[in-house]
């Protein structure tokens, strides 16, 4: 046995033993690379879904702070709804009831004076029915002409600028003047629309009119259930109005680079970020809908309809844009990315401008090598200059996003045309 001890291993035994111990380091050290990368993918997996998760409360965070909380957006925002048809005919209904409730029509008439008389006959004779029931028509026409009078659209905006705290007060607690809140009812007081509905009665012949004593009738801006309960989170919402939408995207873009493929995180990123915003958009259609139903039967749905429609309608607009966006930047990450799909669309894309440009015989001399050079920048200043003017739009409507999509289209094109390399390429940013 001792002999054995002594004798020396074979050399491919020694050989075999080296090379099992460097395996075997290889391996340890490969062991925890393994694990790296799927906790970077975890960590930016969970980094891409807080970024979904917190898209609509951006939207609504900066809806709030820019469209709510400042006077000129909001004034800017219900200004329209002084010509809005349902919005004047439940203004011309409220002010008309207003008015009837304090005329005594058998007191005024006995009061009327014999000057004043043969006029108010003049004006009665036209109307069918009752005596009460002609004032009411009388007055009501009265009411329905001023309100569609472009008098009226200054005083509803005049009123709106004086009390734009309405919606605020509404969530945050804050506000007064012609604003109030009384069971989450937000509402609009038109004492001077009656006052000058009053002067244009006498001015028709009812004379008496001008006794009918300061009345306050409310218009009502908003109502539900809810609104209370909202009032805690409005102001957290104002405050982080501007830093929300920025953590959102740093979020967004930090799961993009922590990921292993970043092309498909990109893809992933930009989609779920849309999905998150078109869920905030199915929101609001169903959430409409279900307050319509829950107003009050005094209140007049086609009004309550235009009056949300006005103050969601930016909103809608940040959703649409952020689905836009989501859509295009997702697209552009899979065109530029080494798939077979993607590399049929580039190859059509380049072969059937490459076609035209060879049927028409151009040839790019010097602005053509220019062009090839500068290729990437300038399509990426195409996708940049389209997301500005979509971001920059006030309130684009689905019209305009394609009409802004479609001449981003033709400036790529149009560098591609110019663009004199022989061999097929994308236009496209990373082509």
């Amino acid at each position: 046995m001792e002999a054995d001890h002594d004798h020396p291993k074979p050399p491919h035994d020694s050989a075999e033993l080296e090379e099992l111990r460097a395996r075997v380091a290889v391996l340890e050290d490969r062991a925890p690379a393994r694990h790296r990368p799927r906790a970077r993918s975890f960590l930016a997996v969970l980094l891409v879904l807080v970024a979904a998760v917190l898209t609509p409360l951006s939207i609504v965070s900066s809806w709030a702070k820019n469209q709510i909380s400042d006077t000129d957006n909001y004034v800017a925002m219900m200004a329209p709804l002084a010509s809005d048809p349902d919005v004047q005919a439940a203004v011309t209904d409220r002010v008309t009831g207003a008015v009837m409730q304090h005329l005594d029509v058998k007191a005024l008439l006995s009061e009327v004076s014999p000057a004043d008389r043969p006029v108010l006959d003049k004006a009665l004779s036209k109307l069918n029915g009752p005596i009460t029931t002609g004032i009411s028509n009388f007055v009501h026409g009265t009411v329905e002409k001023f309100v569609a009078s472009d008098a009226f659209a200054t005083i509803w905006t005049d009123l709106n600028r004086a009390a734009q705290s309405a919606a605020v007060k509404a969530l945050s607690g804050s506000g007064g003047g012609a604003v109030k809140l009384t069971d989450d009812t937000v509402t609009i007081d038109l004492a001077p629309v009656i006052d000058r509905v009053k002067q244009r009665l006498v001015d028709r012949g009812l004379g008496v009119a001008a006794k009918i004593p300061e009345v306050h009738t409310d218009f009502t801006v908003l109502t539900s259930d809810s609104v209370g309960k909202a009032q805690r989170w409005f102001r957290a919402l104002q405050i982080i109005g501007f830093w929300l939408p920025l953590v959102t995207l740093v979020l967004a873009a930090g799961g993009v680079l922590l990921a292993v493929r970043r092309r498909r995180a990109l893809v992933t990123a930009a989609l779920v970020v849309a999905a998150g915003a078109a869920v905030l958009g199915l929101a609001l259609w169903v959430g409409r809908a279900f307050y319509l139903d829950s107003l009050p039967s005094g209140v007049s749905q086609p009004a309550a309809g235009s009056v949300f429609d006005a103050l969601v309608g930016q909103m809608r607009a940040l959703v649409r844009m952020v689905v836009t966006l989501g859509i295009v930047v997702a697209l552009a990450a899979w065109l530029t990315g080494d798939g077979r799909a993607a590399g049929r669309v580039m190859a059509m894309w380049s072969g059937g401008i490459g076609a035209v440009r060879d049927a028409a015989g151009f040839t790019g001399g010097p602005v053509g090598r220019w062009v090839h050079r500068a290729r990437r920048p300038l399509n990426w200043t195409v996708v940049v200059v389209a997301a500005a003017v979509l971001v920059a739009w006030d309130r684009p409507t689905g019209l305009v996003t394609v009409w802004i999509a479609l001449c981003a289209l033709f400036a790529l094109a149009a560098v591609e045309f110019l663009d004199d390399d022989s061999s097929p390429h994308l236009a496209v940013p990373g082509g």
